[in-house]
Order: structure tokens, then sequence, then C-alpha cells
């Protein structure tokens, strides 16, 4: 459609093209101007203004006949659909089938029985099934959710954690009430959730809907299983405990397939036990019928700080099957804590007035032993006893003696009570104290040449009672010990040889005033038990003798070295081993030649030719230092083959 009113930009466009162009500019004319005139405007007294009659080629065309009579009949079907679809809406949820549809709300289930059951007892359960649709339920089934531990009988040796059963059809108002028979499993005073759910269809439809019921909480007033525990709250660090353990049945019928379980606490240490454990602190107990009971002991010890307490938990329960390392259903957990305290009757060992961890006597040796001991507790002990066992070395009882106490040799005991004491040990008020002896004698070196790093133990233990909070009496122990090591019985001896020199003889016996005779000085070296390590010897040669050389070892070489500053002499020997010179083993030897020129002021005397003579090391069992010494050598050539006393004077 053309617009009637050409755009004034566009006329002002032409304008300039015309004015421009050289074609069209002559043709331009002037136009004669107009008058200006007074434009008058009415004004009217309202809002209202009359607008303009518009082209008719700018009003649409108006619709024909046709046209309207077909929108018309397609208005009047659109509500003829809308009025039917509410109608048949209306009559379907109404009157119609819609009306009678299934809803989950519709339909109860409920669980209705004891809400206190005693665990392994058969429990008889209800539960009912409701229909309050206006239509009926078909292929309804009813799934029951069991608490672990459930078992439908006694004898069934397996749990069941479901079970579905089959309804069928419920009709619109009908109820069904399913019993329920199974036995239930847990801890005195704990809790299990029972729930039940129906699946079920309705007609015409293939989907399957779900009602479920209340959870079900049943509240156990005993357990089929129970556990005590016997043993002392108390204990002293690193001392033996015992914890006896009684599982009973309270059930009515037999238990199937149950354990026990012991959490250990940190520090315990476990030693033995009255019943094999089928596993580290797992104890498979079987079967339990009614009335039966088992009864375990635990041994061990319990390591920590006065002070500390340590906790056993103990559980008891079930498993689902033979194949379950653990429980799996619990029927009790039981926690029992123990204190770890200072010793309730202290005790102090001292041996030849020295304490500590151990101490080093020689063979032959006397002993003597004191027990020190002290009331620890606030509360008063009755009946203490004191026990003193030797073991290691066998001691002759005939040199054991004590004042106090009885030595019982059937065990090598030394025993004080209160009628050793004159009644001391009867009532031991808290913070008393005392002391008891005894005193024996170490076997002599013959004895003990066989043995190697021989050592006696001395372990004192002492016993007692007091009477619990509960004024039950309580025992109580307390244990100390000293080791006893017995030093090597390490040897030495010097011997002057003339007749049996092996370097060669010179000069004459008995020797002369300002002449040399030589002589050979043999070392010899034995030792009894213990490895002898780093071991020197040690000797003087007077300023009127003189080394020789060369010296002659046997039946090993070693380095011998001689000061002639000081006449010091020195021997290495190194490490002597056990049983060196015993019971046929070759002794350590060494021998060095000397020469003696006597004085004239030595006439009529037996001079000394080697002094000072000292042989020390370091006894490897005991690590103590050991020193032995030899008396010095003179002219008096006793171990001399052929040597007469008469020889051994000096003469002019």
């Amino acid at each position: 459609m053309v617009d009637p009113m050409p755009n004034e930009e566009e006329k002002m466009n032409r304008l300039r093209r015309a004015m421009y162009s050289r074609s069209l500019s002559p043709k331009l004319h002037e136009r004669q101007r107009r008058t200006l005139e007074e434009d008058r405007t009415d004004v009217a007294e309202d809002w209202n203004r009359q607008e303009p009659e518009l082209p008719g080629t700018m009003v649409a065309p108006r619709m024909s006949g046709a046209w309207k009579s077909a929108v018309r009949w397609l208005g009047v079907a659109l509500a003829a659909f809308c009025i039917g679809a509410i109608g048949f809406l209306a009559y379907y949820f109404t009157i119609g089938g819609g009306a009678f549809s299934a809803s989950s709300g519709n339909v109860g289930v409920s669980i209705s029985g004891p809400t206190r059951v005693s665990g392994g007892e058969m429990t008889e359960l209800q539960i009912t099934v409701s229909n309050k649709n206006r239509v009926g339920l078909e292929l309804a089934d009813l799934i029951i959710l069991y608490p672990p531990g459930t078992r439908l009988s006694p004898n069934i040796p397996t749990d069941i954690p479901s079970q579905r059963i089959s309804i069928g059809s419920i009709k619109s108002g009908g109820v069904v009430n399913v019993p329920v028979r199974a036995v239930f499993a847990g801890a005195e005073g704990g809790q299990a959730i029972l729930k039940a759910q129906l699946e079920y269809r309705v007609t015409g439809s293939s989907a399957v809907f779900v009602a479920a019921s209340p959870d079900y909480a049943l509240a156990f007033s005993s357990s089929p299983l129970t556990v005590s525990i016997d043993g002392n709250t108390e204990t002293v660090s690193g001392q033996p405990i015992s914890l006896t353990l009684t599982v009973a049945s309270n059930a009515t019928a037999p238990v199937k397939d149950a354990l026990l379980s012991i959490g250990y606490p940190f520090g315990f240490t476990f030693s033995s036990a009255s019943l094999k454990p089928a596993r580290p602190g797992v104890w498979e107990l079987g079967d339990i019928t009614p009335g039966n009971s088992f009864r375990i002991t635990i041994n061990g010890t319990l390591a920590g700080e006065p002070g500390d307490e340590r906790v056993f938990r103990i559980s008891l329960g079930t498993r689902k099957t033979k194949e379950s390392s653990g429980i799996d259903t619990v029927f009790s957990e039981t926690p029992y804590r123990m204190a770890i305290s200072k010793p309730f009757l202290g005790l102090a060992v001292s041996v030849n007035r020295s304490s500590g961890g151990s101490a080093v006597v020689t063979p032959g040796g006397e002993v003597s032993v004191s027990v020190s001991w002290q009331n620890n507790l606030t509360t008063e002990i009755t009946d203490a006893v004191i026990v003193a066992r030797l073991s290691g070395l066998p001691i002759d009882g005939s040199t054991v003696k004590t004042l106090d106490g009885f030595y019982r040799s059937s065990d090598s005991a030394v025993l004080w009570d209160k009628t050793t004491t004159g009644g001391t040990l009867a009532s031991v008020a808290s913070g008393d104290s005392g002391t008891v002896s005894f005193s024996f004698r170490i076997p002599p070196s013959e004895e003990l040449q066989t043995l190697r790093d021989p050592r006696l133990t001395i372990t004192v233990h002492a016993a007692g009672k007091r009477l619990s909070e509960s004024a039950v009496p309580e025992s109580l122990q307390s244990t100390a010990s000293q080791t006893i090591k017995i030093a090597s019985d390490l040897g030495i001896t010097a011997e002057g040889h003339y007749h049996d020199n092996p370097f060669g003889v010179s000069g004459s016996v008995p020797p002369q005033a300002d002449k040399e005779t030589t002589y050979a000085i043999l070392f010899t070296v034995t030792n009894t038990t213990n490895k002898i390590k780093n071991a020197k010897l040690r000797a003087v040669l007077p300023n009127y003798i003189r080394s020789l050389g060369p010296t002659m070892y046997a039946p090993l070489s070693e380095k011998i070295t001689f000061n002639r500053d000081d006449g010091s002499l020195l021997w290495i020997v190194g490490d002597i081993e056990p049983g060196a010179g015993v019971n046929g083993t070759p002794p350590r030897q060494a021998a060095i030649a000397i020469g003696f020129t006597p004085s004239t002021s030595q006439i009529g005397s037996q001079p000394v030719i080697l002094k000072d003579i000292t042989l020390s090391g370091t006894d490897d069992a005991t690590d103590a230092a050991v020193s032995r010494t030899a008396p010095d050598v003179t002219t008096h050539l006793l171990n001399d083959s052929g040597f007469s006393p008469t020889e051994a004077v000096v003469v002019r």
C-alpha cells in the first residue's frame, strides 16, 4: 500500500538532488511566497478530540460471511468438549470407577504384642492389615523385617533377616490378622526394631503399591546369655593377674553357636587360659543348653604407670554362620576396669647391702639378703606372708640361715608369716614397715667349673588380705626380685725355675754375690665359668733383676713388653675363655728369662726376683672388673724339679 503522504526527509533529498543536477536545476523555478496569516486554534473544554478520518486504503477489509460462520461453529465445538470432559471427570471420580482407586493411605499395617521380651525365648506378635479403600486389594504379600539375631525357632541355627508371607486378596473394608512367632536376641536393657510392609496390586493395574507399619520397638528384659567376671580391680604393673569369666544361659531353649570375645587393654600380655581360644581373644563356646555354664580363667600381666586404668571389654553373643570370625549378634557387653597402683606391700631386696637389679658375688662367698617391706595402702593388711625363692644355682640348704623365718628345702624357699615374726605380719597398719633377712653360701669353684654364666635369682612374693569398699576380703599380691651373678674364678700363678729353665741354665745355685744366675719365670692363667675380656698381666722386676729375653710363650704367643726405666713388665693376655685350665683344658701360659746378680748385702737371704704381679680384665657375664694377684716370686723355687731349699739362699 502506497503512503499518501510522502516523508518530509524524502522530499528534501529529491530537492537536493535536483538542485545539484545539471539537467534538472534549470527547470526549477522560484515559487511565489505565501503571506503569513494569524493562526487561530479553538481549544475544546474537554480532552476529547475528533480523530481524523483515515483514508480507505488504511482500513482492513471486512471478513466475509463464510469465515464468520466457521469461526462461530469452532468456538461452539470447543466449549462443548470442555463441558463434556469436566462432566466425565466428575462422574469418574464421584460415581464411576475412579471413585474406587486404592490409596496406600487407606491401607493400615500395625504390629501388636509385648514390648518387653526375654532374649532367646519364643515371642508371639500379631500383624494386622486393614483395607479402607472402596476396592479390594490383590496379590497382597506381607514382608516382615526382623532385627539382627532373630531366629524363627531356637533350633534353627541361622538368623533370618526378613520373611515374606502371602495374603492374597483383601476385600474392601477387610481386615487380616497374621500371627508371627520368632526368637529375638539382644543385650539386657537394649532395644530391637521390627518393621512390616504390605505389597499389593489393584484391579486393572500392574503397578505394585507398598504400605508400611510404624517401627515396633522391642525392649529386652533379660539376655539369653550372661557373663560374670571375678578378679581383682587393682593390680601392680608387671605382676601376674587372673580373670575368671563365667558364662551362663538364661534361655529356655538352647543358644546355638555362642561366642565369647575379649578386647584386651593396652599393656596386657596374654599368657594362658583354662580353655584354649579359637583365635586371639575369641572363644567358640558352641551350643549352650538351658542352665548350662562355662568357666574360663585367663592369665597374663598388665603393665602401666601407677594411677592408670585399663578396661577389658567382654562381649558375648552368636554368629550368623560358621564362617563368621566374630560376633554378629551381641547378647552382652561388659566392661571390666582394673586400676594400676603402687604395690600394696612395697618390697625391696638388697644383697650384701647393695640394692639394684643385680649383684655380683664370688664362688664360695657368703651372701646376706635383706627384704624390706611397707604397707602402701590406706587400709590395714591382714595375714601377710612373704616368701623368698632361690632359683638357678643349687644351694646347700645347710648354709641357709634365718632368725625370723623358715627355710623350706623342698622348694628352696624362705617364708615369713605371723608365726615366724611373732605376730608382726598378722596385722600391718597403713604405713607400717619392717625388714626380714636370711643368708646362704655360694657353691665353691669346684662345683661351678662345668657351668657357664652361672647366676642365682631371688624372687620375693608377698600376699595379704584387705577389706574392699563393699567389706569383702580381697587377696593382694606383690613381687620383687634380685639377680645374683657369680663372678668367674680367675686364677694367676707365677713360678721361678732354675732346673726346668726352658731358656738354658747359666750361673749357679745357690746364687753367689756379684755373680749372675739366670732363672725363668712361668705365668699360668686359669678361668672357670665366664669369659674374661681384655685381660692384662702386670709385674715389676726389682732393680737388681734384668730381662734377658727372648721370651717364650706356651701354648700361644702374646706380646710381652719390658720397660727398662721402671722395670715394669706387661703381658697382653687378651680374652680368656671359660674353662681355661679346668678339667684337662690347657691353661694360658707365658715365660720370661731374667738374670739375677745378688749384692753382698743380700747374702743369707732369699731375694724377690719378681713382684707386684696382677692380672686384671672384665667379666663378660657380670660386666664387672676382675682383678687377681699372685705372691711375689723369690729364689725359693718351690715348684722347680730337683730344687733343694738350700739353693735359695744367697752365698758369698
